[in-house]
């Protein structure tokens, strides 16, 4: 039999557009990755299952899949409990969909389910910045907010499999409106890439400042653009991440007095701006803190590869010790 570290883990991220998967061993080693599946483009998820077994099977039969201790699936609103994917928005395929006992019986696997950012926190929990502590929350920061809560060793899943969604918290009530919820005022609108575009553009509306930005249509205007503009000195853009950290920071704040985390883990494109966000989110969420909750959490970034985070996150579910 082989020792733990020869064996492997099948690590499967689905994103909207993509779906990213590989073999991983216990130290995190990806001894073969693949990109191939293009999620959108599968209107019957038994297809996807099927495409998505093509690809992964030369690599089972080169380690042996008694080898292959099972699969780890990170997907948009994954259940763990259930192992299925109910009413995910960004997906072609609708209602709720039985994905893991799928994946199951196709591959002759167990597998294991949820969602994409749970998925990132038990990754950092086994592999990346989280290594040794019992207490922390990732943040994911990218085109969503996304969350993973670790108390006491065990990421807090909730009764239902659905608990940490931080993005979706009301931190400016009747504030900006949500298009894909419909809600006004929450995480995600202001802290996220698309809420970073959407800050650039009320900025211009609302000053006669000169600015980089105006060189452009407001159809042109990224997330990417506003980076590149703050690097070059800009004080629009500088204030867009000046104002996005003050949101970030105050959020912070509230889920630091709800769960008492050894620290914050900061994860995603938006992170790269670096002091432009990170400092006045540092500054906000201690300014918001009460005194018995300062200066103890660390707000650190990832270790994890972006490249590899995903599958990572992913293949780690198949070594996360869970009650369920």
């Amino acid at each position: 039999m082989p020792n733990r570290v020869d064996q492997y883990a099948i690590g499967i991220d689905i994103g909207g557009t993509g779906t990213k998967y590989g073999l991983v061993n216990h130290r995190g080693d990806i001894s073969y990755r693949g990109s191939n599946i293009r999620t959108n483009e599968y209107d019957d998820v038994n297809d996807f299952v099927d495409d998505l077994y093509k690809e992964l099977k030369p690599s089972i039969d080169a380690v042996g899949i008694e080898n292959i201790k099972g699969i780890g699936v990170g997907a948009p609103n994954g259940n763990v409990y259930t192992g299925t994917i109910d009413f995910a928005p960004n997906l072609p395929w609708r209602g709720v969909i039985p994905l893991a006992k799928m994946i199951s019986d196709k591959f002759g696997l167990p597998c294991s389910l949820t969602n994409d950012a749970n998925a990132a926190a038990v990754g950092e929990m086994m592999y990346g910045a989280a290594r040794g502590m019992r207490d922390f929350i990732v943040i994911t920061l990218g085109t969503g907010v996304g969350s993973g809560i670790v108390s006491n060793g065990m990421l807090i899943y909730g009764h239902d499999g659905f608990a940490g969604e931080l993005g979706h918290t009301i931190i400016r009530p009747g504030g900006r409106k949500h298009e894909g919820t419909g809600a006004h005022g929450s995480l995600e609108s202001y802290a996220s890439a698309t809420g970073i575009v959407l800050t650039a553009k009320e900025m211009l509306q609302q000053t006669d400042k000169p600015t980089l930005l105006r060189n452009y249509p407001l159809e042109q205007i990224d997330s990417k653009l506003v980076y590149e503009c703050a690097m070059q000195g800009d004080e629009i853009a500088q204030e867009v991440y000046r104002f996005t950290g003050q949101i970030l920071g105050e959020s912070l704040a509230n889920f630091i007095m709800f769960s008492s985390p050894e620290a914050i883990i900061l994860f995603g494109g938006v992170i790269k701006a670096g002091s432009l966000i990170l400092d006045p989110t540092k500054e906000h969420m201690e300014k918001n803190l009460l005194n018995i909750f300062q200066n103890k959490v660390k707000l650190v970034l990832s270790e994890l590869k972006e490249a590899d985070a995903a599958i990572l996150g992913a293949s780690a579910l198949v070594w996360e010790k869970r009650e369920v």
